[in-house]
C-alpha cells in the first residue's frame, strides 16, 4: 500500500443555520476538483477522499468560511469541528480530538499518520526545528503538526516557523515516494495465536532496522522500504 490519498469524514454542522449544506457542499466541489464528495448525511457529514495538498486546501476553505460566522458560533467547540473531523479509512473509529489554530506564529502541515510516526521515529530532527516547538495531534489517518515560536522575536519566528514547515513538508514528499505499507492480519486468529504473532514480528523487527512496526488488536501494519516490508511480511507469514 503506498501512501498516496485519505478518506476524511468532516462534519459541516457548524454552518448549519448560515449556509444551506447542500449549495455549500457543491462549492466544495467546485474548489476542490481534485477529491471525491460522499453524499451528505442528515447529520451534517460528508465523506471526502484525495490527496494531501487538496484536502488541505480545503480545510482553509472552510476555516475561512468559518471566520465569516457570527462570533457566537465561531468560538467552542462548533469551530473545532469544521476544521476537519477526520476519520481512519481503515475502519477504526473516528477521533474525537480537535486542534485549535491560532493566528500569528503558528504553522500547521498536515500528514499521513504513519509517515509522522515514521519520520517520528528514524527522523526526529525533522521535528526538531530551531526556535519554534513541534507538536502533533493523531487523529485516524491525520496527525495535524502544529509550528509555534518558542518566545523569540516576530521576524526571527516566523523565518524559524517557516523553514520548520518546508523541512517537514519536505521530508513528507520524500517519504512518501519510498516508503510502503503492509498489513499483517490476525483475522481468525485466537489470544495465543495473536500473541505469538506480535512476538514473532517483535523479533523480526530486529534483523529489519528500517522498518517501523505499528501494532493493533487485529493486525501489525509495517512501514518501510518497498524491499525491506516485502521481505519482513513474507518472513512473518512463513
Amino acid at each position: 500500500q503506498a501512501f498516496l490519498c485519505v478518506t476524511s469524514t468532516l462534519s459541516m454542522a457548524v454552518f448549519r443555520g448560515h449556509f444551506v449544506l447542500e449549495d455549500l457542499v457543491e462549492e466544495m466541489r467546485k474548489q476542490s476538483p481534485a477529491l471525491s464528495f460522499g453524499p451528505l448525511q442528515p447529520d451534517g457529514h460528508v465523506a471526502v477522499q484525495g490527496p494531501f495538498p487538496a484536502l488541505q486546501r480545503l480545510r482553509e476553505f472552510l476555516l475561512t468560511k468559518a471566520k465569516s460566522l457570527p462570533e457566537h458560533r465561531r468560538e467552542g467547540k462548533s469551530q473545532q469541528r469544521v476544521r476537519g473531523k477526520l476519520q481512519e479509512h481503515r475502519g477504526a473509529a473516528e477521533s474525537k480530538n480537535s486542534l485549535r489554530v491560532a493566528h500569528g506564529e503558528k504553522h500547521v502541515v498536515v500528514l499521513d499518520t504513519d509517515i509522522y510516526r515514521y519520520m517520528k521515529s528514524f527522523l526526529p530532527k525533522t521535528l526538531q526545528g530551531n526556535g519554534v516547538v513541534i507538536s502533533g495531534l493523531t487523529d485516524g489517518d491525520i496527525t495535524t503538526v502544529c509550528i509555534e515560536s518558542a518566545g523569540r522575536k516576530a521576524a526571527a519566528a516566523a523565518a524559524h516557523g517557516l523553514k520548520a514547515k518546508e523541512t517537514i513538508e519536505n521530508c513528507s514528499v520524500e517519504l512518501q515516494k519510498i516508503l510502503r505499507k503492509e498489513r499483517i492480519s490476525f483475522k481468525g486468529q485466537s489470544r495465543g495465536e495473536k500473541q505469538r504473532c506480535r512476538q514473532a514480528c517483535e523479533r523480526l523487527g530486529a534483523r529489519y532496522p528500517g522498518v517501523l512496526l505499528v501494532p493493533y488488536d487485529s493486525h501489525v501494519d509495517v512501514v518501510g522500504n518497498a524491499a525491506d516490508v516485502f521481505r519482513f511480511a513474507e518472513a512473518a507469514r512463513r
